[in-house]
């Protein structure tokens, strides 16, 4: 006998999804205000709805079956939709025209909350959602419609954005002081390759960068160690585990204090650009637009102000 489905509900689905997240009954239903017999009650209906088990118990646990799980995404994909629709209508009722969601690649978070203090000093009912991830991040923020705006560099290549260019954005090579690399003037890409890098994850831009550098005249990548965040990077340099690329905006403490060197790299700078972008077709509220305008117009002139020469 065929499944109808015409009896299923959105509120079902959204306790399906809060019991497959949490593989409790209980858990869910104290996420959902509801009590644990009207989530299992409800689960029940739409396992029947299904003609299928959704749960099978684990002591105190639930575990999803393998209907539950091939229903999962097409369900995750109608709440979203739900959750898009209940947005559209907010935004054309006002009442996300002050919610600015900023995400930015963990590289911009030396001078984004700066660059969002100035906005907000300018439209203090501006409200400001701040999200940092890595550029994978950033772009699935987007892609999901959980952030309005994005400040990132190379602007993604399958998703349909809109993007201003606001400031240039140089990828240097930092050694500690007594490095041996440090006493060198232009060097080789090839001679580079012998030492031992420090390097972001897959996903990053900065991890692009340190690739393609080498890649781009047919080079092996050097060996090292991956770490997850620029911070981190740059306390393995400045110990002395190795050199690493890294964006010259996250090393104005670092340089000023003579903890790290730039080296004198052939091809280096690598410049690339910062950008503010959000969806093509995104729905932006009033304060979103004014945000992402003031990046394009007073961003050029902020960065010029907040680092020095030498690290623009």
């Amino acid at each position: 006998m065929s499944v109808d489905g015409t009896k299923i509900t959105l509120r079902q689905l959204q306790i399906f999804l809060a019991a497959v997240e949490h593989r409790s009954f209980v858990k869910a239903a104290q996420q959902l205000n509801l009590t644990a017999p009207a989530v299992s009650m409800q689960m029940t209906n739409l396992g029947k709805e299904f003609r299928a088990t959704l749960f099978a118990k684990e002591g105190r646990s639930v575990r999803p079956t393998s209907i539950a799980t091939a229903i999962l995404p097409y369900a995750e994909r109608m709440i979203e939709t739900l959750d898009d629709m209940v947005d559209v209508v907010a935004s054309l009722q006002g009442e996300m025209d002050n919610r600015v969601r900023v995400a930015m690649v963990s590289t911009a978070r030396n001078f984004g909350p700066q660059l969002i203090a100035a906005f907000q000093d300018a439209h203090p009912e501006a409200d400001i959602q701040l999200t940092i991830a890595n550029r994978r991040g950033v772009i699935d923020a987007l892609e999901n419609r959980q952030a309005d705006v994005a400040l990132m560099g190379r602007t993604p290549r399958n998703v349909d954005v809109d993007a201003s260019q606001f400031a240039t954005h140089p990828y240097v090579l930092i050694c500690n002081p007594n490095h041996p690399l440090a006493r060198f003037r232009n060097i080789k890409r090839q001679d580079l390759v012998a030492h031992r890098f420090i390097f972001r994850e897959p996903g990053s831009g900065t991890r692009m960068v340190h690739d393609h550098f080498f890649q781009d005249v047919n080079l092996p990548l050097p060996k090292g160690q991956q770490m997850d965040s620029n911070a981190n990077i740059k306390q393995a340099v400045m110990a002395g585990m190795g050199v690493a690329f890294i964006s010259a905006h996250t090393l104005a403490l670092e340089f000023a204090a003579k903890k790290l060197v730039i080296l004198d790299v052939e091809g280096m700078p690598q410049v690339r650009d910062w950008f503010v972008l959000n969806l093509r077709d995104a729905n932006l509220g009033t304060a979103a637009k004014q945000f992402s305008t003031f990046v394009s117009t007073d961003g050029p002139h902020f960065m010029r102000e907040f680092f020095p020469p030498e690290l623009l």
